[in-house]
């Protein structure tokens, strides 16, 4: 459970980090002094942040589909894919 906890973290921050870049490149790219292949670039880069951020919250929606109600009303987490 410890570790699954430290995963999280790490997505989350991922995630903060990622989104924060993408503000940073968008700033950037706002400016009328950028040459046209920093532009692109940028662009790029930025979508590969944006793949990312999509992926970590992917997996984090996939980890709450898994939350199982069982019979008495307790909350489990099913074992995933991730973790078989």
């Amino acid at each position: 459970m410890a570790e699954r906890d430290r995963e999280e973290q790490e997505q989350e921050q991922g995630l903060e980090a990622r989104l924060a870049k993408l503000e940073s490149i968008v700033d950037r790219l706002e400016r009328d002094d950028l040459e046209l292949q920093e532009a692109l670039d940028l662009f790029d880069e930025g979508v590969g942040h944006v793949r990312e951020a999509y992926a970590v919250l992917e997996r984090t929606r996939l980890r709450v589909e898994r939350l199982v109600v069982e019979m008495d009303g307790a909350v489990s987490v099913a074992p995933g894919p991730a973790a078989e």
